[in-house]
């Protein structure tokens, strides 16, 4: 054992959570150190969309956008299932806006309203129809951070544009090719590597001690109060003392077998985050009493995998793993449908991805199986020759992992489904939809399924159209994840709590490491970085305050 190195508040974690905690506790004076165990910092967040929902916050203010605090807390009452607290969630709706503007005044965010974007839940009290909450973030200069821009995780691939210029936001997905030569040449990126790249630059401003491949194995429990953590850096134990308090910031357990076979409610077979996410802070958290809440979700969303798509390597323990895509628009747009093994269809398509979780665990008792997955969507020439099929545009030529065949009953054989079956959904639902109607699941009645259709069409015909033009087209999808959101809960001010309630002294958390504020309720695009920058804040500022507890 080495040396023990010293700091006042430690964080495990250089995600959005970490870096946000990391720059409100360094602001209330305390030195801070950041361990990460990954080769590359920013985790989930670094490889999303980036965009951030809170209400009421300074940006939809300054437009004239109407919020308030009653609305917020009604809208999330009416999705509560029993899995909210209201100190959490509380905290959440009153700390949100203080958190965007203290990050604006360290230059760490430079957020803008995504206009138009719906809240998810339209005929909830207090859901706004015509967005506001939802905030995207401004390209971001990678050049002002030096070699620190080389570690930065992006999974692969590069973003140069904003979410609100992209099909994903509303936009065309097209720039001008003398502005993208320019973004190019600056090094400019948008969507979450923006967000982690501002995250950054303010950490290093503000001097912050950033240790990456630093790998936290332990926390060190003195007297019922965490006082540190072992860690482990090129093969070396070592012991972090932190005199204010430690912060997990680890993310969720999504990537670990044992984790999701235990407490997830049904099968997360191909999450769409980085495979970093094994659950490291929970299993610190449950080493020390921790109690834990909303342990059976996740930020659900349908994926599909493409054979060879792999994870680049960032310190995860799954080497070259499977990369799987967020399945967002291909369902909602004209000429698809969604089917299950039996070819029968089992949900609105066009629903928000989180909610869709439901629809695709349903379990059968009678075969004593989830009869949902895997499930697959169908598409015919209409859809081909217009939109696009994950990265595979119009024209390109098919990869391996889409089906090809020339009729229905040849695609449902070459699928394994039931042919009649798939024939009979097929016509019902061609039937209403040349009417853009969906009686069966309301595919395209609110704004929302509309939001990611084709909105050159009007109404509901954005989301509906026939699939009736031969040859056919099928991906296979299967339930993933953005992340998991339960793990430890804290009160309002990211203290971990234990088995009995009572404050673990010392221990802090924020992100998808903790029982989630909002429970399982993904409230609207950046639902899941609103609480995760907002208890990051509250964390950082609470662990760095002396003589608390």
């Amino acid at each position: 054992m080495t040396d023990t190195l010293k700091t006042d508040v430690l964080i495990i974690g250089a995600g959005a959570a970490g870096l946000t905690a990391a720059l409100a506790a360094r602001d209330s004076g305390a030195k801070v150190t950041i361990i990460e165990k990954g080769a590359r910092l920013g985790g989930t967040a670094a490889i999303s969309g980036g965009i951030v929902w809170v209400p009421d916050n300074p940006q939809m203010n300054a437009k004239g956008i109407p919020d308030n605090r009653e609305d917020a807390l009604s809208y999330f009452r009416s999705l509560d299932h029993g899995e909210m607290n209201a100190d959490t969630l509380e905290a959440f709706v009153d700390q949100g806006a203080n958190a965007l503007e203290f990050l604006n005044s360290q230059g760490a965010l430079e957020l803008h309203v995504l206009d138009g974007y719906p809240d998810y839940y339209l005929d909830h009290p207090g859901a706004k129809a015509d967005g506001g909450r939802a905030l995207d973030n401004a390209l971001f200069d990678f050049s002002t951070l030096g070699d620190w821009a080389d570690k930065i995780y992006n999974g692969g691939d590069i973003v140069r544009m904003m979410l609100l210029e992209t099909p994903l936001g509303g936009g065309s997905g097209i720039i001008d090719p003398e502005e993208m030569q320019r973004r190019i040449e600056g090094d400019l990126r948008g969507c979450g590597q923006a967000l982690i790249g501002r995250l950054l630059r303010a950490c290093l401003d503000h001097e912050i001690e950033l240790l990456l491949e630093t790998s936290a194995r332990k926390l060190v429990n003195k007297e019922g109060r965490i006082t540190g953590v072992i860690v482990t850096k090129d093969g070396v134990d070592q012991t972090i003392d932190a005199q204010r308090g430690v912060i997990l910031a680890t993310g969720g357990f999504e990537w670990d077998e044992e984790l999701k076979a235990t407490f997830l409610r049904g099968p997360l077979s191909a999450p769409a985050s980085p495979p970093t996410n094994t659950g490291d802070g929970l299993k610190m958290a449950l080493s020390v009493g921790a109690g834990l809440g909303n342990m059976t979700s996740a930020w659900w969303t349908p994926t599909l995998s493409m054979s060879g798509a792999r994870w680049p390597d960032n310190g995860a323990p799954q080497k070259e793993a499977q990369r799987s895509l967020p399945v967002l628009i291909e369902r909602t747009l004209p000429h698809s449908l969604m089917v299950n093994r039996k070819g029968k269809r089992f949900c609105n398509e066009a629903n928000n991805y989180s909610a869709l979780g439901g629809a695709f665990q349903s379990f059968d008792p009678a075969t004593y199986d989830y009869h949902n997955l895997p499930a697959y969507l169908i598409m015919d020439s209409q859809y081909r020759g217009r939109y696009p099929i994950a990265s595979v545009m119009p024209g390109d030529p098919l990869p391996d992992w889409i089906v090809e065949a020339a009729d229905l009953p040849s695609l449902a054989n070459e699928l394994g489904v039931d042919a009649e079956q798939l024939k009979a959904t097929v016509s019902a639902f061609n039937t209403h939809a040349e009417n853009a109607e969906d009686p069966e699941f309301g595919r395209g009645e609110n704004a929302y399924d509309r939001f990611y259709g084709d909105r050159s069409r009007p109404d509901a015909a954005a989301t509906l159209g026939s699939v009736e033009v031969g040859p056919f087209f099928a991906v296979e999808i299967n339930m993933g994840a953005l992340g998991t959101n339960g793990g430890p809960r804290t009160n309002g001010v990211a203290q971990v709590l234990d088995v009995y309630g009572d404050i673990i002294p010392g221990l802090y958390g924020a992100g998808n490491v903790i029982s989630n504020p909002t429970g399982s309720v993904y409230a609207g695009a950046g639902g899941t970085l609103g609480p995760t920058l907002t208890f990051g804040y509250i964390a950082g500022k609470s662990a760095a305050q002396v003589g608390d507890h």
